[in-house]
Formats: structure tokens, C-alpha cells, sequence
């Protein structure tokens, strides 16, 4: 099976080839774009009935995903993300943990677990969702953005992010959630809380996030007249 993302960093997409029949590669519900006549489609509760319970109320995933199998080599599927903005992949080795932010999942290969998380309480200000996903190799990790992915290394000195920035970050992290500027800070610096993250490893970060989003065009909704 090869991959390839498209579109990137605006509009991602990825193509996924079927090399020989068998091959699989298991999305988020609605995450299809086009595909070859032929492929195989299941729909599951990957894990059994609570495992995707726990994922859709505390990891924000779709309760049911979509597996996709090759019938015969040469055949292609094309998958996409909600939000507009990039694509990345990951490849984990067995036993290694990569930890996502609520909605990133758009897709995997090979023998991930996905699980959930505590995230602390950053998620009920930053507008995240209060869990992280928690996903285990060994497989390959497609997750997306709103905006473009950046990626940090983290080393001495650690490393000060935005909840509502924060995409994934590696197990070798360390994390705390904190006030930004102290209480004033808080709630009226628009920053809200931010993550220290102490340790050595990867942080994946997004250029843009909803809740900014949503206040900014929160001045520009019609305002609806009363009928009285």
C-alpha cells in the first residue's frame, strides 16, 4: 500500500494505492472522497460497543469507522479532513504511544489502538474537548490540522504553546496547563490557558483554531429583530 498527501498545506488530501488484495486502511466516518469501483467497504465499532462510546464522548471521534479493503491491486481511495487545512502522517513502532488532540484523527494502517486520554481541564476553555486520543503502534497515523501543521522539537528549556494550537505531541513529553498572565491574563488577554511542556520530543501545532475563529466573526452575525 503507498500513500501520498495532496493539496497540502491549504486543502490536504490523501491518496492511498492498494498494492494487493487484502490491503486495508481504516478512517473516520465520512472521511471519503472518491474511490475505485470495487474496494470493500464495513462499518464498526472498532473495540466493541464502549471503546467507541468512550472515544465519541471523550475523544470527540465518530462512534462508528469505516474500513476500506483491496480487492485486487491498483485500486485507489481518496480521504479528507473536516477543516480545511494540512495533512501529516506519522509512522509508530510497536508499543509507541503518540497522543492527538480531539478531532486530528482522520485515518490509520496497520495495528493501531486508539484510545482516550485525560486532557485536563484545558479543553473546557481552549474549546478542545476535555481528552486527548492516546494511539499505540505499530501502524501509520494520518491526522489533520484547521491551518497548517508546524512542528517543534521541544528540548532544554522546554516550550509554551496555546491549548487551542496544540495538534499531538510524542510520550517523551512532559505537560502542565497553567493561567496565562495570571488571572487578568485569563480571561482578558484572548490567550486563555497555555501548555508548558518540559522533556525532549515532537509537537505538532495548528496556525489556526476554532474558538479564535468563532470570535472573530462573532461581531459580524446578524442580529435577529424581535417579532414583539
Amino acid at each position: 500500500m503507498r500513500t501520498e498527501i495532496l493539496q497540502s498545506p491549504n486543502f490536504g488530501l490523501l491518496r492511498v494505492t492498494f498494492d494487493a488484495p487484502g490491503e486495508q486502511i481504516v478512517t473516520e466516518a465520512g472521511a471519503m472522497v472518491s474511490m475505485s469501483p470495487g474496494l470493500e467497504m464495513s462499518t464498526n465499532m472498532r473495540g466493541g460497543l464502549m471503546a467507541a462510546a468512550k472515544r465519541k464522548v471523550m475523544g470527540g471521534e465518530s462512534l462508528f469507522q469505516n474500513t476500506y479493503t483491496s480487492t485486487f491491486g491498483g485500486q485507489e481511495i481518496l480521504l479528507a479532513p473536516a477543516p480545511e487545512g494540512d495533512l501529516q502522517s506519522r509512522v509508530l513502532r510497536d508499543g509507541e504511544v503518540f497522543f492527538l488532540q480531539s478531532g486530528a484523527y482522520m485515518a490509520h494502517s496497520g495495528d493501531v489502538q486508539i484510545d482516550t486520554k485525560f486532557g485536563g481541564v484545558k479543553g473546557f476553555f481552549s474549546g478542545a474537548g476535555l481528552f486527548m486520543l492516546k494511539l499505540t503502534g505499530p501502524g501509520e497515523v494520518f491526522f489533520n490540522s484547521y491551518g497548517a501543521l508546524h512542528t517543534i522539537d521541544v528540548a532544554d528549556g522546554g516550550y509554551i504553546c496555546d491549548t487551542g494550537h496544540i495538534i499531538g505531541f510524542e510520550e517523551t513529553l512532559q505537560y502542565t496547563v497553567r493561567k496565562f498572565g495570571g488571572f487578568k491574563g485569563l480571561f482578558f488577554s484572548g490567550e486563555g490557558l497555555i501548555c508548558e511542556f518540559t522533556g525532549h520530543g515532537k509537537l505538532y501545532v495548528q496556525t489556526r483554531n476554532v474558538p479564535t475563529l468563532a470570535s472573530f466573526l462573532e461581531p459580524f452575525r446578524p442580529e435577529k429583530k424581535s417579532s414583539s
